[in-house]
């Protein structure tokens, strides 16, 4: 930013918009126009692979279950090292998930695979424009062809309904689940984000590495006993064969990442959605009462981008798997001054600079400039050199530091930006 100061027109944009009102989320039919997501072509990570697979460009391991996955995360550019174990019985593969058999999932910015032994494999990849995409391997033949491959719409009763406002999305929940992966208890549900209190996180899942938590749910299962639920261990291995997943670990900081990523895109995702539904109402217009509707998930994004309502962190702070604080780290984005988005804190927060490095990814890129200007008016608050307390929750010196690492590593910000 030139100044201290954001140009007068823009003040004068948002000072003439509406207040906005309490109101329930606008609901969006994302099968009908002008989304029509059953119909659209995908564009995303994935989408490419199969193309590059069909033109005979990669090859896959299909020796066993181990083989495959280990290719597949190789040539989708996920570290093995992301693996994250759940053990409450989700995803389409349920009957078979469970503390005795728990599901890897594995991820990058863009990208998400889950594997349950004795089960399938699936995808859920960003398109730029729609959002996730679903997909779900055949069963595999080990030593066979590659199995074929379907785009899922049964995803959607979980993954399209009241957690991602009902557009396509990233869910997870938090749950005390009994010995065959049911739900008991529930201790989170239908909301995604860094924000969510990490002692409300972790049910049904597993939980490894120096996280330093007092109190979380992670690594327990209940079971019924008078009619109250027994809280008893189940650590990594303890019921199942860690030996049929690619590690025995389910690092803090990977989950951590994950959630964050989760929040990100699904906020991002109904923003965009909800850009093209007002254009198309508009016919391509946007008037008062839609500029405000904008102007409300731009807040919401910019708000979430700059970590304003992070959990707070364990009072020794965490430490990282450094298989994964590696890998996570090989495709950082420095400034001119050697800074990234992606340089970890992991003391009283996950980054050194809090703004997220979701802004490289090609969702954001792609995203209506609508969106983005006012999105990047509203970090903008935030970095100021002397923000209102509104806006006022990082230290002088990170806001310097970020707003370098964006004018030098960012290409589409606002010219008043530089």
């Amino acid at each position: 930013m030139r100044s201290q100061t954001l140009p007068m027109l823009l003040f004068l944009l948002v000072s003439a918009a509406p207040a906005a009102e309490t109101k329930a989320p606008r609901v969006i039919n994302f099968k009908e126009p002008p989304h029509s997501y059953l119909e659209w072509k995908p564009k995303d990570r994935f989408a490419e692979l199969q193309e590059k697979a069909r033109k005979g460009e990669l090859k896959l391991d299909t020796t066993n279950d181990k083989a495959f996955l280990t290719s597949l995360l190789e040539a989708l550019n996920i570290p093995v090292s992301s693996q994250i174990l759940v053990f409450s019985a989700s995803s389409l593969q349920s009957e078979i998930i469970n503390p005795r058999n728990p599901r890897a999932l594995y991820f990058n910015e863009d990208t998400y695979l889950g594997w349950v032994p004795g089960g399938l494999v699936e995808i859920i990849a960003a398109d730029p424009e729609m959002g996730p995409m679903f997909y779900v391997f055949d069963r595999l033949r080990p030593g066979g062809p590659v199995p074929n491959v379907t785009r899922s719409t049964k995803c959607m009763n979980c993954h399209a309904g009241n957690a991602t406002r009902r557009l396509p999305g990233l869910i997870a929940e938090s749950l005390l689940v009994s010995r065959a992966g049911s739900s008991l208890e529930t201790y989170r549900r239908d909301v995604q984000g860094h924000q969510i209190p990490l002692e409300d996180r972790f049910g049904g899942w597993h939980l490894t590495g120096q996280h330093n938590l007092l109190h979380n749910h992670a690594n327990v299962m209940g079971i019924p006993n008078a009619g109250k639920n027994q809280i008893v261990p189940v650590e990594p291995g303890q019921y199942s064969d860690l030996g049929l997943h690619l590690l025995p670990t389910s690092d803090i900081l990977p989950n951590l990442v994950n959630e964050h990523q989760m929040g990100f895109e699904n906020r991002l995702v109904y923003a965009i959605y909800t850009v093209r539904q007002l254009k198309s109402e508009n016919k391509g217009l946007l008037d008062t009462a839609a500029k405000a509707e904008i102007e409300e998930r731009a807040q919401e994004i910019a708000r979430y981008t700059v970590f304003a309502d992070e959990a707070k962190f364990p009072a020794k702070g965490m430490v990282g798997d450094p298989a994964y604080v590696r890998d996570f780290l090989r495709d950082r984005k420095v400034s001119k001054a050697g800074l990234s988005l992606k340089d970890l804190d992991l003391k009283t927060r996950m980054f050194k600079h809090r703004c997220s490095y979701m802004l490289y990814t090609d969702t954001w890129k792609a995203a209506p400039k609508e969106l983005k200007e006012r999105v990047y008016y509203h970090m903008a608050l935030y970095l100021r050199d002397q923000p209102d307390a509104q806006h006022a929750h990082l230290a002088p010196a990170e806001r310097v530091a970020i707003r370098g690492i964006l004018k030098d590593t960012m290409t589409d910000l606002p010219s008043w930006w530089r």
